[in-house]
């Protein structure tokens, strides 16, 4: 496989673990071993907790074992390909599902589009910087919604008994739509929605912005964390993907012309809840 970018390319950095990111855990799956290498060694340096696969069927197997949250995927992969890898992980029921970052030599808008329709929730073009490179995993893990509170991406812990009364969970309500913010889940008419971390990051922000336009030069910033060199029709493409999964409910999700998205609807007020109790 023809690649443009090398380990001299993009070189290493002298990074210190962050004892911050421990049991932060990135799957890398690359068949060009410098750049697998130099991924591998820049992101253990940083602090997080990396396996890699230098195969599509590979890669699938690491992530059933190890479930990472992030995922930098190849697309020219020898044998099964990344677009494949990504369509399977989609269709997978868990929980949580990953974020997934494209990595590709394919620059162009509609190679980008396409890798989003697919459920990648960002795309990196080599030969690329690592410094970005590590920003935007670590943005993966810094979701936050639209007045500043954590929301899906920091994984929620578990309480025991020695805990204590476990505290309700904040849920957010628009029409026949709930989401259990604390949780991760999402209901439309009391089925859970899978969705990504992103995913869920758009949807928060979106919801605590009731009846508010948010333009996509916003939710760029802000539900991805930074601002991504890449056109405003990434963010079109991921609420059309978000609006298919929600089904009923993705109608909720307004285009204001000429302007960026809103969600209307009847309620968006927080529910307190019991942690193990479904939608009400």
């Amino acid at each position: 496989m023809d690649l443009p970018a090398s380990a001299t390319q993009m070189p290493a950095l002298n990074l210190k673990p962050n004892a911050r990111l421990s049991g932060r855990r990135v799957l890398v799956i690359e068949d060009e071993p410098d750049i697998r290498d130099l991924l591998t060694y820049n992101l253990q340096s940083a602090g997080y907790e990396v396996k890699w696969a230098d195969s599509g069927e590979g890669g699938l197997e690491l992530y059933e074992a190890f479930e990472p949250q992030v995922i930098l995927l190849d697309l020219m992969l020898n044998g099964l390909q990344g677009t494949e890898v990504c369509r399977r992980i989609r269709a997978q029921k868990q929980e949580v599902q990953p974020a997934i970052i494209m990595l590709t030599a394919k620059g162009d808008e509609i190679d980008r589009v396409v890798g989003f329709e697919l459920g990648a929730d960002d795309y990196v073009v080599k030969p690329f910087s690592m410094r970005e490179l590590l920003l935007r995993v670590n943005a993966m893990f810094r979701p936050r919604g639209a007045n500043g509170t954590a929301a899906s991406g920091e994984m929620p812990a578990v309480a025991s008994i020695e805990d204590g009364p476990a505290k309700p969970r904040r849920r957010l309500v628009v029409g026949n739509l709930q989401v259990d913010v604390d949780g991760h889940h999402a209901f439309v008419d009391g089925n859970e929605i899978h969705v990504s971390i992103l995913e869920m990051r758009l949807l928060i922000y979106l919801m605590e912005s009731k009846g508010r336009v948010r333009s996509r030069e916003e939710l760029l910033g802000d539900v991805w964390g930074y601002k991504p060199g890449v056109s405003t029709r990434t963010v079109d493409t991921h609420v059309k993907r978000l609006r298919d999964k929600l089904d009923s409910a993705g109608k909720l999700i307004e285009t204001v012309r000429g302007m960026g998205y809103r969600i209307e609807g009847s309620s968006s007020q927080p529910i307190a809840q019991s942690p193990r109790e479904g939608p009400s």
